[in-house]
């Protein structure tokens, strides 16, 4: 299967409904964009939507998101999802090249992510791809301080 990476330049019907079939296969308590927030997805800065078609069809997604830190550009890889009939043959990866080698171009010299341990394809994909797992922890804060 041929895969086609694009950076979505502009929240049309067809990238909703795609993201209506693939936003489930990635979290359960996500709620579904509507038009307004996909558009806002795409236009924030820092941000790069990108999609992966196969036959024509929108398969796969990766957010990429960069930012200025006083060390220099940080890069972010998130909210990978591939769909379920689509995994297996390199959709992750080619979204996840594309977006590694937009943020070289663009001055990052690291590309972070994260991955649940439970996501074993995904993260073999990851260190086949070079990713190292790094000796750090995450927190998240969803109470008020």
């Amino acid at each position: 299967m041929g895969v086609d990476v694009e950076v979505v330049q502009e929240a049309t019907d067809e990238v909703l409904k795609a993201f209506g079939q693939l936003l489930p296969q990635l979290s359960r308590s996500a709620e579904p964009l509507d038009a307004e927030a996909l558009q806002t997805l795409v236009s924030w800065p820092g941000n790069r939507l990108l999609i992966a078609r196969a036959g024509g069809e929108i398969v796969g997604a990766l957010t990429l998101v960069m930012f200025p830190i006083p060390t220099g550009w940080r890069a972010w890889i998130e909210d990978v999802v591939v769909g379920e009939a689509a995994r297996g043959q390199g959709v992750g990866a080619a979204l996840t090249r594309e977006a590694v080698r937009l943020a070289r171009a663009d001055g990052a010299r690291t590309v972070d992510l994260t991955s649940r341990p439970s996501r074993e394809a995904a993260n073999r994909l990851y260190e086949r791809l070079g990713f190292q797992l790094r000796d750090s922890k995450v927190y998240r804060l969803t109470a008020e301080l």
